[in-house]
């Protein structure tokens, strides 16, 4: 595809950590040493979002206090409203009334919103005492019947370079350009997972999983298992993520 055509879709994505007010300390408090980067002061005029502010590069993720979670949910950063326009003709809906970004749900149920493009400068990976992370991948979790269709969505939603899996369980990942903030890895559920919706989780990347795992235990995370290039823990909120052998310096 032509750069100038990929320019006209979404590159910069934001990662949202939607939690209850009664948990809203707990995870600032968790995230803020897993991720290295303090959070802010509450936005102006929406005192319910708040940024992890590194001390280099803009802010790509954000928690939002409110009556649900914790999940995540993701921004996509947009030209222009034509492309609201574009997602609903390829199977998304809006989801309430515009704001300062328009809420919109994927065809599976996952919640999104497209914000105006700006012009960003990435994070660089952080380093602890023998290894750098990085949040880099937010993976796409598809109950079996839906998980198709929400890929299909979003391939042809962002224009991203597309690489398959061999693996049965992942179908592939979507590459944003160089630069950007996070990649999308998409995950089919086993059909002895509970979920009826899409839903999302986020990931770490690290040039050390086993010493990455170890920080975020001591910081208060939970091992849910290992996998194979990753290991799954639960924040003190309940909410599930990975540490992954996906560079820090992707995508």
């Amino acid at each position: 595809m032509r750069s100038d055509v990929m320019m006209q879709h979404p590159q910069w994505m934001h990662v949202f950590l939607d939690v209850r007010s009664d948990v809203s300390q707990a995870s600032a408090n968790f995230w803020s040493t897993a991720l290295g980067w303090p959070l802010g002061d509450p936005w102006p005029e929406h005192p319910e979002f708040r940024s992890f502010e590194p001390p280099d590069g803009d802010a790509y993720v954000h928690q939002q206090i409110g009556d649900h979670g914790p999940r995540i949910h993701f921004d996509l950063e947009v030209p222009d409203e034509a492309e609201v326009e574009r997602l609903v003709a390829l199977g998304a809906s809006l989801a309430g009334e515009p704001q300062e970004w328009w809420p919109m749900i994927s065809p599976g149920g996952l919640p999104f919103c497209l914000v105006r493009r700006r012009n960003r400068v990435r994070p660089p990976a952080l380093s602890w005492d023998r290894h750098r992370s990085r949040l880099v991948q937010i993976c796409i979790d598809s109950p079996a019947g839906l998980h198709d269709q929400e890929v299909a969505f979003w391939r042809s939603a962002l224009s991203w370079r597309w690489a398959a899996s061999e693996s049965d369980e992942f179908a592939g990942k979507l590459y944003p350009p160089s630069g950007c903030s996070v990649q999308l890895l998409f995950q089919r559920l086993g059909e002895d997972d509970q979920g009826t919706a899409v839903r999302a989780h986020i990931d770490l990347g690290t040039d050390d999983i086993e010493a990455d795992a170890q920080r975020l235990l001591q910081l208060g995370a939970a091992q849910v298992e290992p996998g194979r290039g990753w290991i799954v823990l639960r924040d003190p909120t309940g909410l599930v993520f990975c540490t992954t052998g996906n560079s820090p310096d992707a995508p």
